[in-house]
Formats: C-alpha cells, sequence, structure tokens
C-alpha cells in the first residue's frame, strides 16, 4: 500500500477552511531576532525560508491533496514556489476579520496545524514558516487559487496596503508564493542550487509518488532542471546512496517494512553493502533527525536483537558468541521515517525526536517483518549474517592490538610523535594543534608558531584509505597513529574527549587538490572513529591565502581570484603603478613570518570551524572519490570541474 493511499485511507479531514486557521500569537520579534526562527542569517538560513514554503506543500502531499510542487529560482534570486493543494483558505478568519490566507502569512503560529483540524500530520515549524519567511523577505507575492477565483496578495517585509482580493476566475486549486529574502536581514542573497536539490530529493524520496520539479532559471544560458518523483520512496534513498557514494550491494533487494498504529505511520529501508559503514537517516513528519531519537534507538536495538536470535536459531553463533550493535551494522544503510500527529523534538537544535511512545512501536515492527524476511530470504539473510560475522572477527582484533598498544604503553610512558612540536601549555581550553601536511610546511610553522599555545603535527607519505579499512588496521599504523597518540583521546569505542589535549585540532593543508585529499580523508577519519571531535566542535580547517600582491612595501594577502584582483586595482591605484602578485602553490613557500601573519595569528587568521554537515559531506566524498566504482568518481570529478583542476582520473 503506497503512502499516497495510507493517507487517502486515513484521512478524514473534509472541511479545511478559515475556522481551522488558529492563531497562537504575534510576529513582532522575528525581524529582530531572526535566528531563534531560522537557526542564523547566514547561507543556511537563507535555504531554511525556502525549506519552509515547500514543508507546507508537502503538508498538502500528507493529507493527500497534493500531487505536484514546482520549486524554482527566478532571476535575481527570487524563490517561486508552487503547488496543486487546496489552495490557503481565503474566508475571512473569524477572530481577526482578514483573509485566512493574510493571517497565515503575517500572523506568528497561525496555521492549519494547531487543534487536528487542518493537518493529521505535518512538518515545518508548527505553522510558523509562512509568516517567518514573509517577515523575513524584501517582497512576496501570494497567489491562491481556490477552484472559482485566483486571489492574490503583495506584502513587503511582512506588511502589506491591500486586501487579499480576486484578480481572475479559475477551475483549478493550490497555492503560488514567490519572494525575495530580504538583503538587509541575510549576509547575501544567493541560493546555492545543490544545496536545495539534496533537499528537495530527500523530500521526493520520503513522500512516495509526489513529483518535485525543481529549475534553476538565474541564468539564460546554463539553465538547470530537475524532476524528483520516486514511486519506491526510501527503498529508492537507499539505492541512491549506494549508487552516488559507488558502495555494491550485498543484494539485489532492498528490505522494506512498514506499519501503523492508530494515526502513527513508520516504514523503514534498509540494505547492506560492501563497505565497512554504517549510513543511518532518521525522519520525523519529513524533518531529518540528525540526533536520533526514539525511533533511531529502537531500530538499531531491534536489528542487533533480531540478527543474534536469527543467528542462535540457525546455529550460526556459538553458545558465549554474540554480535555487537557495530557488528550488525557494518556496512548498513538504512531510512527510518515516521509520520505522526504531533511530534516532540529535544535537543539544543531540536533535531531528536523524543516521542516514547515510538519506541515499542519500531520495536515491535523491526523484530516481526524482519524476522519473517529473513526466515523468508535465506541467501541474503546469510550474506547479511557472514558480514557481521566477519565485523566481530575484526573486532576482536581491533581489541588484540588495542590491548598490544596499551602495554606498549603502559604506565602512561606512551612517546609523543617523533614530528611533534609540543606547546608548553598543557590547558586544552588555551591549546591548539595544527596537523599540517609535508615537511616543508611543518617546518615553516614550527618557526613561525606561539610556542606556549600551538602545537605543530607534520604528516607525511600516503596516508591510510579508512574507506577500505576496519578499525583494527588503524592501531599501529604509521601514518594515522601519530594523529591518536598527539590527541590522546582514543579511538572508536575507547574514545574519551576528557583526554583530549588541545581544545582545538587545526586541519592546515595546501589550497589545492592534494590539500582537499588530505582534508578530506583526516575529516572522514575524525568522523568515523573520533566523531565527538566533530559533535564537540574542536576541528578546524585553516585558511592559507593563495595569492601575495604587493607595491612597494604595500602587501596584501588574497585568498580568491576575485580579493586578488580587488587589491591589484587598489595597489596599482586603477592601472598607474605595476603590482606583483605571487601565486602560492603550497604552503611551503611562505617563510615563518607570512605563514604565522596569514594563517595561524589568532588575531589575524581565518580557521572555519566544522560540524556534522561538513563531516558527512567530507565522508561523502571520500566513499565516491576513493571508492572501487570509476562511474561514481568520474561524475563527481565532472560536477566539480572548476573546483578541482587538472585532477589525474
Amino acid at each position: 500500500m503506497s503512502q499516497q493511499n495510507i493517507n487517502n485511507a486515513e484521512n478524514d479531514i473534509v472541511n479545511y477552511d478559515e475556522n481551522d486557521i488558529q492563531i497562537l500569537e504575534g510576529l513582532e520579534a522575528v525581524r529582530k531576532r531572526p535566528g531563534m526562527y531560522i537557526g542564523s542569517t547566514g547561507p543556511s538560513g537563507l535555504h531554511h525560508l525556502v525549506y519552509e514554503i515547500v514543508d507546507n506543500s508537502i503538508d498538502e502531499a500528507l493529507a493527500g491533496f497534493c500531487t505536484e510542487i514546482k520549486v524554482d529560482i527566478l532571476p535575481g534570486d527570487v524563490i517561486r514556489v508552487s503547488d496543486n493543494g487546496r489552495g490557503i483558505p481565503v474566508g475571512i478568519h473569524p477572530k481577526e476579520g482578514i483573509s485566512a490566507a493574510t493571517v497565515v502569512y503575517t500572523i506568528l503560529h497561525a496555521g492549519g496545524k494547531f487543534g487536528g483540524g487542518g493537518y493529521k500530520v505535518s512538518g515545518g515549524l508548527h505553522g510558523v514558516g509562512a509568516s517567518v519567511v514573509n517577515a523575513l523577505s524584501e517582497w512576496l507575492e501570494l497567489t491562491v487559487k481556490d477552484g472559482e477565483n485566483v486571489w492574490f496578495q503583495r506584502f513587503e517585509r511582512g506588511h502589506y496596503d491591500e486586501q487579499l482580493k480576486a484578480i481572475e476566475k479559475t477551475t483549478e486549486t493550490g497555492t503560488s508564493v514567490m519572494f525575495k529574502a530580504d538583503g538587509e536581514i541575510f549576509e547575501q542573497t544567493v541560493y546555492d542550487f545543490e544545496i536545495l536539490l539534496k533537499r528537495l530529493r530527500e523530500q521526493a524520496f520520503l513522500n512516495a509518488g509526489i513529483k518535485i520539479t525543481f529549475s534553476d532559471l538565474r541564468e539564460e544560458n546554463d539553465i538547470k532542471s530537475e524532476t524528483l518523483h520516486y514511486e519506491g520512496g526510501i527503498r529508492q534513498f537507499v539505492e541512491h546512496i549506494h549508487e552516488t557514494r559507488g558502495h555494491v550491494p550485498l543484494s539485489d533487494e532492498v528490505i522494506y517494512v512498514s506499519g501503523m498504529q492508530g494515526d502513527s505511520f513508520a516504514e523503514i529501508a534498509l540494505q547492506y553493502n560492501d563497505s565497512y559503514n554504517e549510513i543511518i537517516l532518521s525522519f520525523a513528519n519529513n524533518i531529518h533527525t540528525k540526533d536520533g531519537g526514539y525511533h533511531e534507538t529502537a531500530f538499531k536495538n531491534s536489528i542487533q536483537r533480531v540478527i543474534n536470535d536469527y543467528g542462535k536459531k540457525m546455529g550460526l553463533l556459538k553458545d558465549k558468541e554474540k554480535l555487537s550493535g557495530d557488528d550488525v551494522r557494518e556496512g548498513l544503510t538504512a531510512i527510518i521515517s515516521v509520520k505522526l500527529t504531533e511530534c516532540e523534538f529535544e535537543g539544543q537544535t531540536k533535531g531528536r525526536l523524543g516521542n516514547p511512545e515510538v519506541k515499542p512501536f519500531i520495536e515491535k515492527l523491526v523484530q516481526e517483518k524482519l524476522m519473517n524476511f529473513l526466515e523468508e530470504n535465506p541467501e541474503i539473510a546469510k550474506a547479511i549474517f557472514d558480514k557481521a560475522l566477519s565485523a566481530l572477527k575484526a573486532r576482536e582484533a581491533a581489541k588484540r592490538a588495542r590491548d598490544a598498544e596499551r602495554k606498549k604503553n603502559a604506565f602512561g610512558n606512551a612517546s609523543m610523535p617523533e614530528k611533534l612540536a609540543d606547546c608548553s601549555e598543557r590547558d586544552a581550553r588555551y591549546t591548539e594543534i595544527y596537523i599540517v601536511e609535508g615537511d616543508s610546511a611543518g617546518g615553516s610553522a614550527k618557526q613561525g608558531r606561539d610556542r606556549k599555545y600551538q602545537a605543530i603535527l607534520s604528516l607525511w607519505g600516503k596516508m591510510l584509505n579508512v574507506e577500505k579499512a576496519r578499525i583494527d588496521k588503524i592501531y599501529g599504523n604509521d601514518k594515522l597513529s601519530p594523529v591518536v597518540t598527539a590527541l590522546g583521546t582514543g579511538i572508536g569505542e575507547d574514545f574519551d574527549i576528557e583526554k583530549l589535549r588541545y581544545g582545538k585540532v587545526i586541519i592546515m593543508a595546501d589550497a589545492d587538490v592534494d590539500g582537499m585529499h588530505i582534508r578530506t580523508l583526516l575529516l572522514t577519519f575524525f568522523f568515523r572513529y573520533m566523531r565527538p571531535l566533530i559533535t564537540n566542535g574542536n576541528v578546524y580547517i585553516a585558511q592559507p591565502p593563495l595569492f601575495k600582491v604587493w607595491r612597494g612595501k604595500k602587501e596584501r594577502y588574497a585568498f580568491s581570484d576575485e580579493e586578488r584582483d580587488g587589491f591589484i586595482a587598489e595597489l596599482s591605484e586603477e592601472g598607474k603603478y605595476k603590482v606583483d602578485v605571487q601565486r602560492y602553490k603550497g604552503l611551503g613557500e611562505m617563510d615563518p613570518e607570512q605563514l604565522w601573519e596569514t594563517t595561524m595569528d589568532p588575531e589575524r587568521r581565518t580557521i572555519v570551524k566544522i560540524g556534522m554537515e561538513d563531516a558527512l559531506k567530507a565522508d561523502e566524498t571520500f566513499s565516491i572519490l576513493m571508492g572501487d566504482k570509476v562511474e561514481p568518481r568520474r561524475k563527481f570529478i565532472e560536477n566539480n570541474a572548476k573546483f578541482v583542476q587538472n585532477l589525474d582520473i
């Protein structure tokens, strides 16, 4: 039974009118404190505006009334979102005395998502979305088709001069919203096509059958368009992940289980592949719960129990043998999606699902349906079990390697790496370590640093490909173990953030393809084996300049081609004087003083803190670049040709 059919079968909402729009509070604070509503006024907040409007159309699809959504980026970075849903109610609101559609776009917490009258299930910010987008837009134009009339209203920074009015007749229904993000609020108002595409594709996977057409119409000679339509829903989501990362599935079939409990619906799609890494993405009402929650915990516990029970039942496990959660999740890609009447989100970023009633629901669903699948598909079950058993043996090998390492470094006498130039300060609140590519750059960094607070660790040679290595291969590896030893935290299940010797771990590599490779490798290593470093906010990327521009004693350091050209114009005084330009091919070309001034001086440097989104992207990139499949790597290089030049495929 498809998601659309389930929605239609469950849907008993026939009348959706002005009486369903409830008001909780006003809109006064949005422009004063936009970060409270959209997270930030940087790129993530800008793109969030689009998500909020699209989420309203998705809610119409969840209710069974919308099948198509169109999203366009127009010239001038204007956004247009259109759907063929019922159209926002246009009748006069009983309390406010104005159109219900106007209420939705001008009063915070006004929408059909409160009180259960308009929607059984909804995503978005619980009715905040439309009014917040309106408040943070230079202008917004709302067009509603109700099957009889086309209604129109224009807003400017949340205010309006004219009421919603009928402008022509129609037999169609739907809502169209066009808006321009306010340059007074946002740092920049240019949208990234790939960022929006990823989110829209995710929504199309999570809502099987819905058709989303996404077009970038900003450049007449470079129009991009994608049609996102997946009848297979989250099954195809799993296949897409494997295809883009170049992973080879252990079987042709994606395992799919689903079920209902009252008004709640849950579906899970999973498939094992030839990698050593797990990818589990969980969602609640189409919102990515990146910090997990009861639904994700229940799935992890249940799949471990099911595979252990299967092994015992089939005599594949010895009496005292037991597969750990890591064993059964090695090489697993899974999507968990729940649709609830009321989601409770927890945590600082609201990224964790806090509905406890979901846990027994998911546990029962996985326990019964996954066990049935394994018993009915013995070949697939054996491939999964053999993979987990192999992981168990590798874990035991890792324990032996770890114990040997501990024995070698007994009584806390572990010697620091030979290429570590340590700092004198011991309080991690003040210290930082630069992990530098190459001895030449490492030498400049050691001479130019602040020896009290800054440590330098030089890396050399070809590093271990963590895409093709389990944790047992990390211990004793002469390229990665110096990093582990210097940081002092241990890895994997031994990781202890309290033992971190430096508050900032800064990756400093050349601004070229090789530098991108070393950054990607280290970020992936941290993500897979020392993840709390990232979640705790300890990992940074240094930003060395690309050019030195000077005339006489006047010097400028440029971090982009545009900045270089600006400095040339400035120092040449619009062409009257000759200006010298040096392109830095590597960090080793800078003398210690230059490296300090541009890249290491806390007063002047630029360093970028790495978050989970960055680490996930690095992990995905590394899977593509370092995996066995040629085609995904070729596609990645073609799509990123402007960023990676002279790269040997």
